[in-house]
């Protein structure tokens, strides 16, 4: 009986042990974890920055930010990587979410034109009867081309918009002549002007050329959880927030090719060089801290409200959207 009981104390000991451990990871959906834009995800894991925290921390891919959104929201994740302009949108539709490491304050993306198209694609304006690729339906790389075609005059309605995703897919369908032209990141662009195969129309990439063309600086890619969430976790916030804000300042203080070097070979197969040139080129999105920067929810909120219906007439409290609590703290 004693052994019994015994085997049974160990039995019920363990499972509890399994349960608490079970509980206590916490996983980051990427959305899309070889985009350039989400660098700092994968680099942090990398250099061993997330393991440090002594929190279990899991790294998951989906195809786009809006798809890592949804796995949050669903509870299958506690943070999502993806762009600021979800948080904003979420909260029009009655779901609070906060931005806790803001990764960048420009998008990274740019619009392509195929080189089938680009005789009869100008300009934003030209997007009347055409077919323009985004990564998923309303995801960001969506919301940014709404936008803009609203800005030209150009009706939701008078474009078709078709998801391909990033990387083979989104090449795939532009060289196939499914989309017209489309909104990508590196390495994507890199792989298709490289070739020929496809010119930049908006540009994207900097601070400057955003301000240019988005009316103000646009904080993109970040790091967001849930407002309930980050409440209730405060201390793991933080450590992770602290492994960020390393990785931000790592990005800053290496050269593209260094930071290269820590990453999986699959991240540049296709052509090692040219991956280092366009991380070069396009490093200065990149915070150096974390933090948000002071204008730019409020040109988010500007964009959201131009086209997004979700968003029009909805009083949004952007305050609730960031919060630089976790960053400062880490620096």
């Amino acid at each position: 009986m004693k052994l019994l009981i015994g085997l049974l104390t160990a039995a019920t000991t363990l499972a509890f042990g399994l349960n608490i451990q079970a509980a206590d990871k916490i996983t980051i959906m990427v959305g899309g974890m070889d985009k350039q834009i989400y660098l700092p995800a994968k680099l942090a894991e990398q250099l061993g920055y997330l393991k440090e925290t002594g929190l279990q921390i899991e790294l998951l891919s989906e195809p786009s930010g809006v798809n890592a959104e949804t796995e949050m929201l669903s509870g299958a994740a506690q943070g999502a990587v993806g762009f600021y302009d979800h948080t904003i949108d979420l909260q029009a539709r009655g779901k609070y979410t906060e931005s806790v490491v803001q990764f960048s304050h420009a998008p990274g993306e740019v619009i392509l034109v195929s080189k089938a198209a680009a005789g009869s694609i100008k300009s934003p304006a030209d997007f009347q009867g055409k077919t323009l690729g985004v990564t998923g339906l309303g995801s960001s790389t969506n919301f940014l081309t709404q936008y803009l075609a609203a800005q030209a005059g150009v009706k939701e309605s008078q474009f078709t918009t078709l998801a391909v995703g990033a990387g083979s897919t989104f090449i795939a369908a532009m060289t196939q002549g499914k989309i017209d032209a489309g909104m990508t990141t590196e390495p994507t662009i890199s792989r298709l002007t490289s070739t020929g195969e496809a010119a930049i129309l908006v540009d994207l990439r900097s601070v400057q050329t955003t301000e240019a063309a988005l009316g103000g600086t646009y904080p993109a890619a970040c790091l967001y959880m849930t407002n309930a969430w980050v409440k209730s976790h405060k201390e793991e916030v933080q450590k992770i927030a602290g492994a960020f804000v390393k990785t931000l300042q790592y990005i800053h203080t290496h050269s593209a090719a260094e930071i290269t070097e820590q990453l999986p070979a699959d991240y540049y197969s296709a052509n090692k060089q040219l991956y280092i040139e366009a991380l070069e080129s396009g490093k200065e999105m990149f915070t150096p801290d974390g933090v948000m920067p002071t204008d730019g929810p409020a040109t988010v909120l500007k964009v959201l409200t131009g086209f997004n219906k979700a968003v029009q007439g909805k009083t949004i409290n952007l305050a609730d959207t960031f919060t630089t609590e976790f960053v400062k703290a880490a620096k």
